[in-house]
């Protein structure tokens, strides 16, 4: 079977510079990929147990194939499986198996497995490599891509991690025809995000998106995500900062409905509308862009209007624990218009408890 010469993506980082590559047929071609990267030995393939079945058997047949000898670590689907245990229980599983410093991890599935299996890495004999093969559409647009892995505590998103790079991202398109229609759509949050902030074309073409010829959209999503990654690898610029548009109440909104209740990408839609709605007051939003960024999540059937039952006390609450807020004070991440975007302490707590209550 003949595929298309991947699209390319290079993050550029210095000597943790790597390339992302975005094509039909990448998780058959991985073993001989990574030849390049790694010598013959020992790696794990770290998935969950929605992706697992369908692609694990593959993934390690192509690894076998190139002389290495994979370890499937498969952990249960879901937000809840970012956590410390399953790090534990992973790292419990890899060293069971032979897997020493010179040994490599393979993260195989969305958002959730990426996050966690990067964080594995990251602690694993203080560090080991590892490539991304995202199965989603959020994570072959944004979350394999810029180094952040890590687990969520008790008291918040992501609180636990680590910046890890990984060696590769092998984007295989062909994976996102398995996916439900609430996971491909939850993807597009991300895409309608890098669109507002950085492409106002791409926020039209987001429009007429085909399913099956989505390469070229997630080569510029990633082209997007890598530029700002380049510039501000450990978000000290403020430049990364960019990327959470809508995701300081989204966040808020997915640890207060409980894990689970909400897509990733789905809270991320309501932490859109937010921002927008503040944009409007503070940045000068013109009412079209907003009405045009309500009708985009509507076209993918993310949520716009907040449950009732989500109180806007508990939802402040886990945004007192997020990382955006520096030593107290809130940046957060305004649009002056569709394809720009720029980050500002001009936003309060009760200009937030405003729009989280016109999110009802």
């Amino acid at each position: 079977m003949t595929h298309a010469t991947p699209e390319s993506v290079d993050v550029q980082l210095g000597e943790r510079s790597y390339r992302i590559l975005i094509a039909r047929g990448l998780l058959d071609s991985a073993g001989d990929r990574l030849r390049e990267l790694f010598p013959a030995g020992k790696c794990a393939i770290i998935t969950d147990s929605n992706v697992g079945p369908l692609y694990a058997n593959r993934v390690a047949g192509a690894l076998s194939n190139a002389g290495y000898t994979p370890t499937v670590v498969t952990v249960p689907a879901g937000e809840k499986s970012k956590c410390m245990e399953q790090v534990e229980s992973a790292c419990d599983q890899m060293i069971a198996a032979g897997l020493d410093r010179k040994a490599f991890v393979v993260a195989l599935g969305g958002g959730v497995v990426g996050d966690l299996a990067g964080f594995v890495a990251a602690v694993y004999y203080r560090g080991i490599p590892y490539v991304q093969l995202p199965t989603t559409i959020i994570s072959q647009v944004d979350s394999s891509v810029g180094g952040k892995t890590g687990v969520n505590a008790a008291g918040g998103k992501n609180l636990i991690g680590s910046f890890h790079q990984p060696r590769l991202v092998l984007a295989d398109v062909a994976t996102l025809e398995t996916l439900p229609a609430r996971e491909y759509n939850e993807g597009f949050a991300e895409v309608i995000k890098h669109a507002i902030i950085r492409d106002a074309q791409l926020f039209d073409d987001t429009g007429h998106a085909d399913r099956a010829n989505l390469s070229h959209m997630i080569a510029r999503n990633v082209a997007i995500k890598a530029r700002i990654v380049a510039a501000d690898e450990h978000e000290t610029t403020g430049e990364r900062a960019l990327l959470n548009f809508g995701h300081t109440v989204g966040h808020g909104i997915e640890a207060a409905a409980g894990y689970g209740r909400y897509l990733h990408g789905e809270a991320i839609s309501l932490g859109i509308v937010a921002a927008s709605l503040l944009s409007m007051r503070k940045a000068g939003l013109p009412q079209q862009d907003h009405d045009r960024i309500l009708e985009r999540l509507h076209q993918f059937h993310l949520p716009v209007k907040l449950p009732a039952d989500i109180a806007t006390e508990s939802i402040l609450a886990a945004l007192k624990t997020d990382k955006k807020f520096a030593q107290g004070k809130i940046r957060f991440v305004l649009s002056s218009g569709i394809g720009s975007a720029f980050l500002s302490d001009a936003v309060t707590l009760p200009d937030i408890t405003e729009a989280i209550e016109a999110l009802r």
